[in-house]
């Protein structure tokens, strides 16, 4: 479950952006703060996972607090929900390791975006002890085949296809089979293997049989960093 507070000085504006937690799976409100005294009131009182941050708030800059945060609450992640738009209040942002960065108006589709990318960011982390390139790779969203151009690749292989693929893999952790691959691109059977066979060939992917409960094998597919962890 991730706790989340929301610090924004218009009420309305925070009774929106808990509308729109709301809908979050696994995510739970711990409170809302009108001003800088209040969230770190809120912090020092809770244990909380993600702190939503308004930056124009009436007695402190949600930039100026940044430092405090980090101080006394490294552990809490941050994502800002601001007007800003100064170069400089980004840069501030960056530096002090915010999680994202969301200029308003935010919309529910960017608003629950956001907050899903850091919940799959945070489980991938959290499910293992020992990290590698690919994991890290993964985590600030560097493809291992960002390098390959449609050139590179052999024929019937489409690289936007292929990047889908491994977008669908990336959310899975019980392995899939050709059929379920299928399915989930809308191609067929055919076309599904033979994405699949390629990751296998360039070490993304590791094929298994899973000979299930009535005991006919079936060949399942694994991202190689996921299946370490199953």
């Amino acid at each position: 479950m991730i706790k989340v507070v929301i610090a924004e000085d218009d009420f309305r504006i925070a009774q929106v952006q808990e509308q729109f937690l709301q809908k979050v799976p696994d995510a739970t409100l711990v409170g809302k703060a009108l001003n800088a005294k209040e969230t770190m009131d809120i912090l020092d009182k809770h244990k909380v996972d993600l702190l939503l941050l308004d930056i124009y708030m009436p007695d402190e800059l949600g930039t100026e607090l940044l430092p405090k945060i980090r101080e006394h609450h490294p552990e809490v992640d941050i994502i800002m929900v601001t007007a800003a738009t100064e170069r400089t209040m980004l840069e501030t942002a960056i530096r002090y390791g915010v999680f994202n960065y969301l200029l308003k108006p935010v919309t529910m589709e960017k608003f629950l975006e956001t907050i899903e990318d850091y919940k799959k960011k945070k489980k991938l982390i959290s499910c293992r002890e020992e990290v590698d390139q690919s994991l890290i790779d993964r985590y600030f969203g560097i493809s291992n085949q960002s390098a390959v151009s449609q050139k590179d690749l052999p024929s019937g292989v489409d690289r936007l296809t292929l990047q889908k693929v491994k977008e669908i893999m990336a959310e899975l952790k019980g392995g899939i089979s050709i059929e379920e691959m299928g399915e989930k691109m809308g191609a067929s059977r055919t076309t599904a293997r033979r994405y699949l066979e390629y990751l296998v060939s360039i070490n993304v992917c590791i094929a298994k049989h899973d000979y299930g409960i009535v005991g006919r094998p079936e060949r399942k597919y694994y991202l190689i960093e996921d299946y370490r962890v199953i």
